[in-house]
């Protein structure tokens, strides 16, 4: 695993050089390309191993860190065109990348934090920097604060386990129960804050919208899966407690969510109903790993890849729109089968992956975390019945009010996809629908 993280660290310099924008986008294809071929020995994948600790639920998101820091490369090809600040952009996302794969791959809660921490500067650096209104201030101020304000919390909890313990090591603590409300608190807060839960969430929305089109894509791809990631790996010492506690999480979820749901219909930005669609989704994830059954751990994990992939293609589709419109309006985007045909069809397949059609990872996550909550409670079926159904609905609001429609007469001049910008949207679709035929990985790594 290390070779990886020296691969990343040398091709720091390679963001500065002249005409290096593809090639460091390159470099990481083939970087993804060894990754997936890594020997999937499950006699590896033991808990203190060569790997630097990385099991099966750190390799799948670590794989798709990787996976979309090239499609953020890839989507960003105006920022090459216009020269605006390229290479102070290429290494904020090999920065990030660093950190996300040292998040996922590190043992040591310390570490863990700090990599966890570490990654909220790139992001912040893209909003700010790339974002396109000025209110981009406003809402990476958002993102910091409320990500901060629940952190010191976590940072206290780890240093009590520490001097309890004498160890920081998480594989040590499936041994421990610690069965205090306050260390509970705030050890779960800065997750269910990343993840976003209902009640604090409002920075997601906010950041999404202001931020370019990669930093929407790690924002939904990656940095609300650090927070599941936080929960599956930190629950294992505090079960007893959990088990008492996880009505309130698993209650203010699910309303949160539907919610939430009827909220995405209110929505007038093409970029803010996706970026609420992802706290949907994520409301039930939360849900799934609270119960802390086998199917809600499976379809959780299964649920944040395919999510991170689809949300992830959805804000490339809204940024295709907003280059040539100038506009991320749900009025100002009307018609737009007129003018680009082959488009809509991609608009279509990211849609049903987002409403759970078959075949794709979003469905095999929602069966199972639907199978995890009815086994908790019954009356969990009246609120996942209306979640998922209103999630099919605001994918077809979005898309029929896009798509359809008599097309806005400002429109002066307009040209059709590019191949790279079909390109882009087949490297989502693809993995999000075929990795189906591999789920097994995905449900054995407990």
């Amino acid at each position: 695993m290390m070779k990886f993280l020296m691969m990343m660290m040398f091709l720091i310099p390679f963001c500065f050089m002249k005409n290096m924008f593809w090639m460091v986008q390159m470099v990481l294809f083939f970087m993804m390309f060894l990754f997936m071929n890594i020997m999937m020995d499950y006699n590896l994948f033991c808990n203190l191993s060569y790997m630097m600790s990385c099991d099966i639920l750190s390799y799948g998101l670590i794989m798709l860190s990787i996976w979309i820091s090239i499609l953020m490369i890839m989507a960003s090809e105006n920022l090459l065109k216009l020269n605006f600040f390229t290479n102070f952009f290429l290494f904020n996302i090999i920065f990030l990348l660093i950190m996300l794969y040292l998040t996922f791959s590190v043992m040591n809660m310390f570490m863990f934090y700090l990599f966890f921490e570490g990654s909220l500067i790139p992001t912040l650096m893209l909003i700010v920097g790339w974002g396109y209104q000025p209110e981009r201030i406003k809402a990476g101020m958002y993102l910091l604060f409320y990500t901060l304000f629940v952190s010191l919390p976590l940072l206290m909890g780890i240093f009590y386990i520490f001097n309890e313990l004498n160890s920081m090591t998480i594989y040590f603590l499936k041994f421990i129960n610690m069965n205090f409300y306050l260390l509970y608190f705030s050890m779960i807060m800065a997750f269910l804050v990343k993840m976003p839960m209902y009640f604090v969430h409002l920075w997601l929305p906010k950041a999404h919208v202001e931020a370019p089109v990669s930093g929407s894509m790690i924002l939904a791809g990656i940095m609300l899966k650090l927070g599941g990631y936080g929960l599956l790996r930190l629950l294992i010492f505090l079960q007893e407690i959990n088990l008492k506690l996880n009505y309130f999480s698993i209650v203010i979820s699910l309303i949160g969510g539907f919610y939430i749901s009827l909220k995405c219909f209110c929505q007038v930005d093409i970029k803010s109903l996706i970026a609420y669609s992802s706290v949907a989704h994520m409301s039930m994830v939360i849900s799934g790993i609270m119960i802390m059954n086998y199917w809600g751990f499976m379809g959780s994990y299964i649920m944040m890849i395919g999510h991170g992939l689809c949300s992830s293609g959805m804000f490339c589709l809204a940024n295709i729109s907003y280059e040539r419109l100038h506009s991320r309006s749900l009025y100002i985007n009307k018609g737009m089968m007129n003018f680009m045909p082959s488009m809509s069809l991609w608009w279509f397949l990211l849609m049903s992956s987002n409403m759970a059609a078959p075949p794709s990872l979003n469905l095999m996550g929602e069966i199972s975390l639907i199978n995890s909550l009815m086994s908790w409670s019954w009356m969990s079926m009246i609120i996942l019945m209306l979640v998922s159904f209103f999630s099919a609905g605001y994918s077809l609001y979005l898309y029929s009010y896009i798509q359809h429609g008599k097309y806005y007469s400002g429109i002066y001049s307009y040209y059709t996809g590019v191949s790279r910008e079909y390109l882009l949207l087949f490297l989502h679709w693809f993995p999000l629908n075929f990795m189906v035929v591999k789920i097994d990985y995905s449900m054995i790594w407990f």
